[in-house]
Parts: C-alpha cells; structure tokens; sequence
C-alpha cells in the first residue's frame, strides 16, 4: 500500500516532468473521449428503440412491396385493396389500413418546398400508434375531411420548413391545391417525418386517382402470436398472388423484427468504432509504458538514493505503479469531460436540426467505467516499469553517472 509520503513525491516528480505528462495524457484521454461520444449516442439510439417498442407498436405488423425505390414510390410491385383485404382476413390479425405516400410540392407565401404526402384512414388509429405520436397542436384527421391536412412537427417552428411557423387554420397550396391546416403532429426526430403531411386516403385518392397501389399496409395482430399472424398474412397473400414460397413479391415484418434488424445495424456500427477507440487507447497505454521506462532511466540514481535511506522494493514499485495509473485516471476525467462536452453540444445541434432522436444518454456507469478503464490502461501500463524500477540495485544505482 502506498503511503501519502509517497504519494505527495509521485505528485512532486509528475509535476517536475509537465511535459511528458501532458502528452501522456492527451494520448489518453482521445481515446477515452472517443469511447465517451459513442457509447453515449450509442445508448441514446437504444432509448429511442426501447421507446419505439412500447405497446402501442409492439402488436404492429408491415406488409410491404417489393421494389427498388422507396415504399409507395416504386409501382414495380403493388399492395391493392384485394391485398388488404386478404390481411384483415387472415388469422390473428385484428385490423388492417393501407397508407399512400407521395412526393408533393408544398408552398406558403411564395416559399416552396418537397416534401412527403402521407395518407391514411382516419377511422383506424394503426398508423398513429405504429409512429407512436399524437397532436401537439390542433386536432387529428377525421373522416371526410377533404381539403384539409394535417402537419408534421416542423411547420410550426420557425425557419423549418418555411420561415415563418404556421398556425392552426392556415392554408398551405399542394401542387397548386389550397388545403386547410387542421392541425400539428408532435415530434417524430426526424427531420424527414417532422416535414410530412397528412391527408385521408380518401381524399389522397382523390388528389392522385391514377395512384393503384398502398405504400405499405399495417395490421394489428395477436402480441402473443405474432409467428402465427405473420406466417397466416404471407401464405394468404401468395395464394391470392397465385405465388409459390419463395417467390414472393411482398414481404411481412414485425416490427420487431424491424427494431431488432436496426439494433444489429447499431450494434455493428458502434462496435466497429469502440474497437478503433481501443485500439486507440492500447497505443496511448504503450505511449505510458514508453514514458514509465524513460523515467526510471531518469531516475536511476535517484531510486538508489531512496533504496539507501529505507525504502523497500515495494514501496519504488507503488510510486511508479501509482504515477501511472495517476496519469491514466488524470486522461479518463479529462477524457469524460471533453466527451460530455462535445456529445452536449453535438446533442443541441442535432436536436435544433431535427434529429432529437439522435440525442446522447448519460448513465452513471458510463462516466464510472470510463474513468476506471483509463485508469487501469495506466496501471497496466506501468507495471513493467515499477518491476523495474523495483528491482534495481542499491549499489548499481549510485554509481549510476
């Protein structure tokens, strides 16, 4: 065990050598400082998974066509109104909707702008609960509304999507359609979904009576079998196809079967980039060892001088122990630090963009095991040299020139 005597002469001795300390640090605290920032957005991204996987979606099940393009936009493959109705019969499934999508221009006050067109039953609530969001401002879509719309988050803020926020009762020009703003939808994260705009299917059907074919289709099933429900919706769509197993041109998920395929998207990302910040540290932590062993060829004569007043082979090995892992922990709170830092400020920028879902979590363990991974990088590190150190020579030392 160290003692505080020698604890105040490691201190003396890092502060002697600031220079050699400093860069032993920063090597450090880069890599701690990226671990931060990654694991931190990291987290953040699970939060939001976790949120997308509450009840009110877990029940949800999507029916989509194959295509190239992006869902409804691509008429390669369809979802007709025959298709919806074979997934509304089938076994385990509760309800069904259908949902258009198309690309509109969008104008206010000889501002325009493209955006998505997205619409949908409002006699279902599938497609609100699939998104899990509900009115900020204003009410929702009811049927029969024609003329009318229903906005994403974006529109009321300033500078958004135009540069003045809208109001309830505003009229908006689609294509050179004037339509009457009913009401705001809250926050979905994104930029993309918070500048949509919402129709019924009616009256989508009605701006576009050519459009034959649903950009995806939602149905509600039984949460305790889910399988079941999917297995029932692909075998009854592919003999109303006339289709074989394996040649379908449609394919049915859960969703969470969708947040499952996205978390092993993040989970290879994230790993990949913790393994460079790694690899990183492991570098900074040779750095470390490097410095270790160069001080004690420093202090050679000096650790003689101290073995010949009394102090015993383990007390050299915890001063050089502890000046490494010193520096190590000094490089993780400095590391945490910049990281919260940075991940703060990226944070608000990323939020004040639109994409709030990509916000950093702070857990506890996160700042806890950062600092603790640096510090053992710098206790690791500077065990060979403490050994050394440890095992020097009293006489050797001091004849040491």
């Amino acid at each position: 065990m160290i003692n505080s005597e020698s604890v105040r002469y490691s201190l003396r001795n890092l502060r002697h050598r600031k220079g050699r300390s400093f860069l032993t640090v920063f090597s450090i605290l880069i890599g701690i400082a990226t671990i931060f920032i990654f694991i931190s957005f990291g987290l953040g991204l699970y939060n939001y998974t976790q949120e997308l996987t509450g009840e009110s979606s877990a029940d949800k099940v999507l029916v989509l066509a194959k295509g190239t393009g992006a869902p409804g936009l691509d008429t390669t493959f369809k979802l007709t109104d025959e298709d919806l109705k074979v997934v509304e019969r089938a076994g385990g499934v509760y309800e069904a909707t259908g949902l258009y999508y198309n690309v509109v221009q969008v104008e206010k006050r000889d501002e325009k702008k493209y955006v998505f067109l997205t619409s949908y039953d409002p006699s279902s609530s599938l497609v609100l609960e699939f998104f899990n969001v509900g009115a900020k401002k204003g009410r929702l879509l009811q049927s029969g509304d024609n003329k009318k719309v229903l906005l994403g988050y974006s529109y009321l803020q300033d500078n958004k999507v135009f540069e003045k926020g809208l109001e309830v009762n505003d009229q908006i020009e689609i294509n050179g359609t004037k339509l009457n703003v009913v009401g705001f939808l809250e926050s979905l994260g994104n930029p993309t979904d918070d500048s949509s705009i919402y129709v019924t299917n009616d009256y989508f059907e009605e701006l576009y009576p050519d459009k034959d074919s649903y950009a995806e289709i939602i149905a509600r099933v039984d949460l305790k079998n889910i399988d079941f429900a999917v297995t029932n919706i692909e075998r009854d769509l592919r003999n109303e196809r006339n289709q074989e197993k394996g040649e379908e041109d449609f394919y049915v998920q859960s969703f969470q079967d969708l947040v499952e395929s996205y978390t092993m998207v993040l989970n290879i990302i994230i790993g990949f980039v913790v393994l460079i910040a790694l690899i990183s540290v492991f570098v900074s932590g040779i750095n470390t060892a490097n410095t270790m062993i160069t001080s004690v060829l420093e202090r050679f004569k000096e650790i003689g001088v101290l073995k010949a007043i009394g102090a015993r082979n383990k007390e050299i090995f915890g001063i050089f122990l502890f000046e490494s892992a010193f520096l190590g922990i000094l490089a993780g709170v400095i590391g945490v630090l910049f990281g919260f830092l940075v991940t703060s400020i990226a944070g608000g920028i990323l939020s004040n963009l639109g994409w709030s879902f990509l916000s950093p979590y702070y857990s506890p363990w996160l700042f806890i095991g950062c600092i603790l991974f640096a510090g053992l990088t710098g206790a690791i590190s500077g065990v060979i040299p403490a050994i050394k150190a440890s095992k020097i020579n009293t006489v050797d030392a001091l004849r040491y020139e």
